[in-house]
């Protein structure tokens, strides 16, 4: 075991390629924690979010040999990941479209909890206190363009140049739309922020 754990990165793909398959999870377990906070950023639920997360390592298992070391491992899989969560959220979007189509076909009241949208469903998954949860519900109700770069760049600290890589854009698409999501969420959030007794903690929002 000590021998495994001592592997770099390259050469534990090498080894799973060549038939050492148990090593996979040694391999994507120190990105574990990213792959499920930026499946929960898009499925709002935490069943829906694990769902995603072991679909898109599944995916990362399988495609293991289309990966190329120009990119770093934890971007690669990040990108698989965020697919995976636009396809199922895709999927999820045309089953109310056309759940919706049934209920007007059949002439029924239609339900006010069936026409909300699915985008404002609070995340309760990773609140701590006032502060927190007022930070996770302003970055839940980013535009997905806005949030996955604010989520790459200012929580899992991806550098511009992986962050652009893992969402498929250009490093100054990054930039205009980290420095977007930030205003975005300056202005919705310090009005709420005086409302609290205690200050919010600078590491949580260094740039308010």
């Amino acid at each position: 075991m000590p021998q495994m754990m001592n592997r770099s990165e390259p050469e534990m793909i090498a080894a799973i390629l060549a038939g050492e398959i148990q090593l996979f999870h040694e391999l994507i377990r120190p990105y574990e924690r990213s792959v499920y906070i930026m499946a929960l950023s898009y499925m709002k639920n935490e069943a829906d979010a694990e769902d995603v997360a072991q679909e898109a390592t599944v995916r990362a298992f399988r495609k293991l040999s289309s990966f190329r070391a120009e990119s770093k491992f934890s971007t690669w899989l990040i990108s698989i990941t965020l697919n995976e969560a636009r396809t199922r959220l895709r999927r999820q979007v045309l089953v109310r479209m056309e759940s919706l189509e049934q209920l007007l076909d059949e002439d029924t009241r239609l339900s006010p909890a069936l026409l909300r949208d699915w985008r404002e469903i609070p995340s309760e998954a990773i609140e701590r206190d006032e502060v927190r949860k007022l930070i996770q519900q302003a970055v839940d109700q980013l535009p997905d363009m806005y949030r996955e770069v604010f989520l790459l760049r200012d929580v899992e600290e991806f550098s511009i140049n992986e962050a652009a890589e893992a969402l498929k854009i250009s490093i100054p698409s990054v930039k205009v739309r980290l420095h977007r999501a930030r205003s975005m969420l300056q202005k919705q959030l310090a009005p709420q922020l005086r409302l609290v007794n205690r200050p919010p903690k600078r590491k949580l929002l260094p740039w308010l």
